[in-house]
């Protein structure tokens, strides 16, 4: 549904949310392919982490949330750039919320990284992106989005506008020739992640879930997911009927 990628050596790649767990991992594998990186977030220390044996790592420090930062970040890739490839935002942010922890300053923050701060990154880089005829955007959703879950009051309705939004991406930028990919990734064993308290089936390392977005991204798949004896079980999930859905979520879940 996209063009193959065959290459990775000169690419132009910027990421969004590269300081820890399948954004860094993802940039430095982009890295060692031989992809001009640039790493993209807030902790400046992580960043360089990730940059580190890198040379051709660009590091620009961006709070999604702050619509200002990711327009001076975007004008300073160009002047170096010229153009960009792809833009890969993976940054988000995770809580557990039930009806009886409801809390609306949470709610607030989690939308404003996982949601508000995705279409400021497509404030900034779509009108590049059109301008050039040619790139690609890719941006992280979750499973969890693909319908309701225990525990996920919040991050998964969060996820579920990632998902609609990026199908109708699809629908306006691959006719201009910019590509547009759906990542869904299942469980990641991530910072984001170390503190749930519940059975996590089919659980990924960051490495190995950067690999499969990498293979993806290169064989031009729109909606990229995995691991996938788990999120296709997902996928099959959201096509029941609610009776069996709900009584299916409940004896897997015990919620």
């Amino acid at each position: 549904m996209n063009p193959l990628i065959q290459n990775w050596k000169q690419r132009r790649v910027w990421v969004i949310g590269a300081s820890t767990g399948i954004g860094a991992e993802t940039a430095k594998r982009l890295l060692s392919y031989g992809a001009e990186v640039a790493l993209s977030a807030r902790q400046v220390l992580s960043l360089q982490e990730t940059a580190k044996g890198y040379p051709q790592a660009l590091i620009e420090p961006v709070d999604i949330t702050d619509l200002a930062s990711l327009q001076a970040a975007h004008e300073r890739l160009l002047q170096r750039w010229k153009t960009i490839d792809l833009v890969l935002v993976v940054a988000g942010t995770y809580n557990e919320m039930r009806v009886d922890s409801f809390d609306m300053a949470a709610v607030n923050h989690l939308l404003d990284i996982n949601v508000r701060g995705v279409y400021h990154c497509l404030d900034v880089v779509l009108p590049t992106l059109l301008k050039q005829g040619s790139g690609g955007i890719g941006i992280v959703g979750s499973v969890a989005g693909l319908s309701g879950l225990p525990k996920a009051l919040v991050y998964g309705p969060s996820k579920a506008a990632i998902i609609n939004l990026c199908e109708s991406l699809f629908i306006d930028l691959r006719p201009r020739n910019i590509a547009v990919y759906l990542i869904n990734p299942g469980f990641v064993a991530t910072p984001m992640t170390e503190n749930n308290d519940f059975e996590m089936p089919a659980l990924m390392t960051a490495h190995d879930a950067a690999a499969a977005l990498v293979k993806g991204l290169e064989k031009g798949d729109f909606h990229i997911h995995f691991p996938k004896r788990f999120t296709n079980w997902l996928r099959l999930a959201r096509l029941l009927p609610y009776r069996t859905y709900f009584y299916l979520v409940h004896k897997v879940t015990g919620l």
